[in-house]
């Protein structure tokens, strides 16, 4: 996969800890966390599951969708996981 922006959700576990974040680079930034390279929230609550992600055409677009999403109620995070990735697998091999 090339760098492109991309908003993407990590879980804990299944209706577990969720973590929404953006970035240019899907695959390195999701390797980072699954290592406990990013300090804070992701390696502090164990939230390494790639769940949910979604390209973008430009950063801009990508930051706005982020934003918009970590507004949005746990339930509908939670239908917007499942309505792709009905049993939670992490998604990372196949981004890779």
């Amino acid at each position: 996969m090339n760098k492109q922006p991309a908003v993407y959700i990590l879980a804990s576990k299944r209706n577990g800890t969720l973590y929404i974040g953006v970035t240019s680079d899907l695959v390195k930034r999701i390797w980072e966390h699954k290592n406990n390279f990013v300090q804070g929230f992701t390696k502090r609550y164990n939230v390494h599951h790639l769940v949910w992600y979604e390209l973008h055409g430009s950063m801009d677009a990508a930051i706005i969708r982020e934003k918009r999403l970590k507004n949005w109620k746990r339930k509908w995070k939670l239908e917007l996981i499942e309505s792709n990735n009905p049993n939670w697998q992490d998604l990372y091999d196949k981004i890779v």
